[in-house]
């Protein structure tokens, strides 16, 4: 699943460049047939403005939020985008400067403003960004744009026009919730947050909002907490990006990557920092797996333990024998990762590029196995009685469950990454295939598939071309879980028409129709395909 290319023309960097948003619909030149089953839209949210006025954005996650939507009718494809209209978003073009402070960009006192002015507005407080670009996904009948705080924003999927900003706070004891929730079948949303728990200390909340109500009210009114899940360190909760859920259970993976919240608070407002400036690693800490009865709601104090791993991306968890299965996408020790995602590293030249990345924990795909029914007198032995793992859980003296994982892949700089799997048919059970973007040193330009059961590898790879993560959607009435095909946005810098959408077949990676469109795309996280 390696990358077969190097990037020596440097082609990459156009993804991180500011686009402009579109007054209608663009036509789409097609190659091959569109299939029929695909009369819906593809949505994706990404980073579209990477400067304003004189002032550039600094990381990967601050650039403003750009909503992209590919529409298939008739076999014909169209393509759109606008931006959100966050208050980040408006406060900054309306004042031509980086109003609100984001993931890495310190928002300064507005130079207009006398001394005595700009000195108050650092002991404002925190003014958190609503700056939605990593993921949107469906409450109830409504989609909602978001990004990793509290504030997420609805929006018109049809128009791409901005609604609403929705402040969770307001309902439920939360501090952020993650861009990656689990949506049942009907239509209910599971999410995960910091919050402040028992005793003024720090804690996790799994929070549950109901499917679409009968009196059409709002299901986030009705928002829950369902279990609490406890923090390793008081006043330091870790970065969660995403959760594992099976059919009965929550899996909550604890990292050494931490937010120091006395950090946050008080050199935020004194000498004025941004969200990067506040995150720690602490190697000695390690990595404790958390997990929970889904319903009832119930946490389970046993002491899962591990090697530092940073981890942003949960591939699928499910139960088997006793057993609860957790694959996920991996990197190797407590750096975090994100700290060589700043702009200028992926816009530097090749050879700097694959430097940089040589420096950057190695990235791994892991199955991590959590033994259900222990007994004390089982020190020293291996719990995992699972005849295809070599995933072990052995409890030592003090009552520590150890986890060892099994390594599903690993390539030298090269990650399987931003995973996707036949969420409607499989998510929480015993799968096989899981779908992924390769990052060459941190750069996209792959797309691949892993059977996790025999660890064999496709891979859709083309010269010069960078695509986003692969979004599976079912063939209707197909019985394999493969049948179907993956989307995926494709930049492709060097060509006539420099970006396409990508339908592939998801048995083998043959390429079965592309959508070129006269404009170029920069890069995108997360979406969702709405039939």
């Amino acid at each position: 699943m390696v990358s077969r290319f190097e990037h020596p023309a440097g082609g990459y960097k156009k993804i991180f460049e500011t686009c402009e948003e579109l007054s209608e619909p663009l036509p789409s030149t097609i190659t091959g047939r569109i299939p029929s089953f695909l009369k819906g839209s593809l949505l994706r949210l990404g980073p579209g403005l990477f400067e304003v006025g004189d002032e550039p954005f600094y990381h990967l996650f601050d650039g403003q939020a750009l909503m992209h939507k590919f529409d298939f009718k008739n076999g014909q494809v169209t393509y759109f985008r606008k931006f959100v209209k966050t208050d980040a978003y408006v406060r900054a073009i309306t004042e031509k400067r980086v109003v609100i402070t984001e993931f890495g960009t310190f928002a300064y006192p507005d130079p207009c403003k006398n001394i005595f002015s700009r000195f108050f507005s650092y002991f404002k407080g925190v003014e958190v960004t609503d700056n939605c670009l990593v993921n949107v996904y469906p409450i109830g009948e409504d989609f909602y744009a978001v990004t990793e705080t509290n504030f997420i924003t609805k929006v018109n999927t049809d128009t791409l026009e901005t609604l609403k900003k929705v402040d969770m706070c307001n309902y439920i004891n939360i501090n952020g919730v993650t861009a990656h929730p689990h949506i049942e079948r009907d239509g209910t949303v599971f999410n995960i947050g910091n919050c402040m728990g028992k005793g003024a200390t720090l804690a996790y909340n799994i929070v549950r909002i109901p499917p679409t109500q009968k009196d059409k009210s709002d299901p986030i009114e009705k928002s829950k907490v369902v279990v609490q899940f406890p923090s390793a360190e008081r006043f330091k909760p870790s970065y969660v990006h995403s959760f594992g859920m099976s059919e009965n259970y929550f899996v909550f993976v604890e990292t050494p990557v931490k937010i120091n919240l006395l950090k946050f608070l008080s050199a935020w407002s004194i000498r004025g920092s941004n969200y990067m400036d506040c995150f720690e690693s602490n190697e000695t800490l390690g990595t404790w797996f958390h997990i929970a009865k889904k319903d009832p709601g119930e946490y389970i104090d046993h002491k899962f333990r591990a090697a530092a791993i940073g981890l942003f991306h949960h591939i699928n968890t499910y139960e088997d024998q006793g057993f609860v299965v957790v694959d996920v996408c991996a990197w190797k020790g407590f750096e975090f990762v994100y700290n060589y995602l700043w702009l200028a590293n992926l816009r530097a030249n090749w050879d700097e590029v694959k430097k940089a990345a040589m420096m950057a924990p190695q990235p791994e795909v892991r199955r991590y196995v959590i033994p259900l029914d222990i007994h004390k007198e089982e020190q020293g032995k291996n719990l995992v009685s699972l005849p295809y793992t070599t995933a072990t859980a052995v409890m030592h003296s003090d009552g520590t469950i150890w986890l060892e994982p099994e390594v599903l892949f690993s390539g030298p700089r090269q990650a399987f990454e931003f995973p996707q799997i036949n969420y409607e048919r499989y998510a929480g059970k015993d799968y096989t295939y899981a779908y992924g973007l390769g990052l060459n040193h941190f750069i996209p330009d792959r797309i691949c598939k892993l059977n996790v059961k025999t660890r064999e590898t496709w891979i859709w790879q083309e010269p010069d071309c960078y695509p986003s993560e692969p979004l599976f959607v079912q063939t209707p009435g197909g019985e394999d879980e493969d049948d179907g095909v993956l989307l995926t946005i494709v930049a492709s810098p060097g060509a006539q028409r420099p970006a396409y959408l990508l339908i592939l077949s998801a048995k083998d990676l043959s390429e079965i129709a592309r959508a070129e469109v006269e404009c170029s795309i920069p890069v995108t996280f997360h979406g969702m395909y709405k039939s």
